[in-house]
């Protein structure tokens, strides 16, 4: 069944419902109301003939029989009889129809208090007021229901024609309603539709709602505006790394061709030729590995656990010392946050490669942590103004990196990572020269070298580094 469908049938349904329990209570409301009055001029009937019984004898009402036909069931006056507790029946209606007695025989014995009962009497159904006259006497005053039933009979028909109108016009209402309800969902989904079919992600949606329609409306332009972004970047990535991998892998090739066309060559000339070759290849390796990493980052959610912050940075630092030989001044305060070890430690790793490769070897480089935030600081000469904004870009390369060794990615990798982790990453000048770079991860304990040490978290994290 359509979503039309379940809302016509639903809205119908819950209109119909609601006018059926709406009639019902109307129904039962005028019955109620028709039976009162009933009872009422019944007992109203009956009072007169109470007052009589204060004054008069058995006997003497024995002498009431009116001098023409006591009144048919139908009169105005309606049908009295009276009946003691013996059952017999005073002043009945010559060849009439008698009331029942039962009920009336236990009011005149004073078993049980008088009221008001329906039965049926020669095939017509009366409404019975019993009530006691005096000590086993008990009189009955009957109305028939002849005008009462006819009149609910046609309240029911009238009732059923207004429930049937009712229905077919919660129908139509149904009808309009989900015509108009489903307007936006309809015009979102040939919109839908028709990017599928043609692939442009500029078309956007025009509906201006403010109800949950109009959300989802702006909901699908934000999510066409994110997909065209990401195809964007998509299309950029793969563009900004043919250009990248052809530079390198012409020269790897053009120095392969020189060396098979030149089988003379000198050993020399041909070790060097080799090395540059290689030099290359090892630097579109390098590339290549650093766009699986971006690849992998955007695809794959990162595992988060506890992690020392601190022990992260000890261990980054004590690889890049062994393998640079260059000198660090550290300053690390214990602070755990939530992240993956390993993918912080690439992140600290691209940045202090990065200060390596700016700052005069002669120079240290600076790292600190502090309330889950690492600070790396080089000496070099500073990123320009006007490249400030950009470093974290893909493929960036500002004009003085373009003849140093790199792929223009390490530092988008950390933003990617920083982002992955809620954090951020920024780049600034350092007083006195130079630059620092901060990653900022949300700490979940800081300042906690005075607290007792957690070897199990201490021992994951350095496991996960190395």
């Amino acid at each position: 069944m359509t979503l039309r469908a379940r809302l016509i049938v639903g809205t119908a349904s819950l209109l119909a419902l609601a006018t059926g329990i709406g009639l019902l209570l109307a129904y039962f409301a005028v019955e109620n109301e028709l039976y009162s009055q009933l009872d009422t001029s019944l007992k109203a009937r009956a009072q007169p003939i109470l007052a009589i019984s204060s004054r008069k004898s058995l006997p003497a009402l024995g002498r009431l029989r009116p001098s023409s036909t006591a009144p048919a069931l139908g009169g105005a006056n309606g049908y009295v009889q009276f009946v003691r507790q013996d059952g017999s029946v005073v002043l009945p209606v010559s060849g009439g129809a008698k009331l029942p007695v039962a009920s009336a025989r236990s009011v005149a014995a004073g078993a049980q208090a008088g009221g008001f009962s329906t039965a049926v009497v020669a095939g017509t159904r009366v409404r019975v007021y019993t009530t006691r006259l005096r000590p086993g006497t008990a009189v009955e005053v009957a109305r028939p229901l002849t005008e009462i039933d006819h009149a609910l009979s046609r309240l029911r028909l009238l009732f059923l024609v207004i429930s049937l109108l009712a229905i077919s016009g919660a129908v139509t209402i149904a009808l309009l309603l989900s015509k108009a309800l489903l307007r936006p969902v309809r015009s979102l989904t040939e919109h839908a539709e028709r990017i599928a079919a043609t692939g442009d992600l500029g078309e956007r949606t025009d509906e201006r709602r403010s109800d949950e329609l109009g959300r989802l409306a702006v909901a699908f332009n934000t999510m066409l505006e994110a997909l065209a972004a990401s195809v964007a970047a998509q299309r950029q990535l793969v563009a900004d790394a043919s250009h990248e991998l052809r530079t390198p892998l012409t020269t790897a090739r053009t120095n392969l061709e020189v060396m098979e066309l030149h089988d003379g060559m000198e050993p020399a000339e041909r070790r060097r030729i080799l090395s540059e070759a290689i030099s290359e290849l090892q630097e579109m390796t390098v590339l290549i590995e650093e766009l699986v990493e971006l690849a992998r980052g955007e695809q794959q959610p990162i595992e988060k656990q506890p992690t020392r912050l601190d022990l992260v940075v000890d261990e980054v630092v004590t690889v890049a010392r062994r393998r640079s030989r260059r000198e660090f001044l550290v300053e690390l305060e214990p602070t755990i946050v939530e992240g993956s070890p390993s993918a912080l430690a690439r992140a600290i790793l691209n940045l202090v490669d990065n200060a390596l490769k700016w700052g005069p070897p002669e120079t240290p480089v600076e790292v600190a942590v502090h309330c889950g935030t690492v600070g790396v600081r080089d000496h070099g000469p500073g990123v320009p103004p006007e490249d400030l904004p950009h470093v974290f870009d893909r493929f960036y390369r500002a004009a003085a990196a373009r003849t140093l060794p790199g792929s223009g990615l390490g530092l988008a990798i950390v933003r990617q990572i920083a982002e992955a982790h809620g954090g951020t990453v920024t780049a600034a000048h350092a007083e006195g020269g130079g630059s620092l770079f901060t990653l900022r991860i949300p700490p979940l304990r800081a300042h906690i070298a005075a607290q007792p040490v957690d070897n199990a978290l201490v021992a994951s994290t350095q496991a996960a580094v190395r």
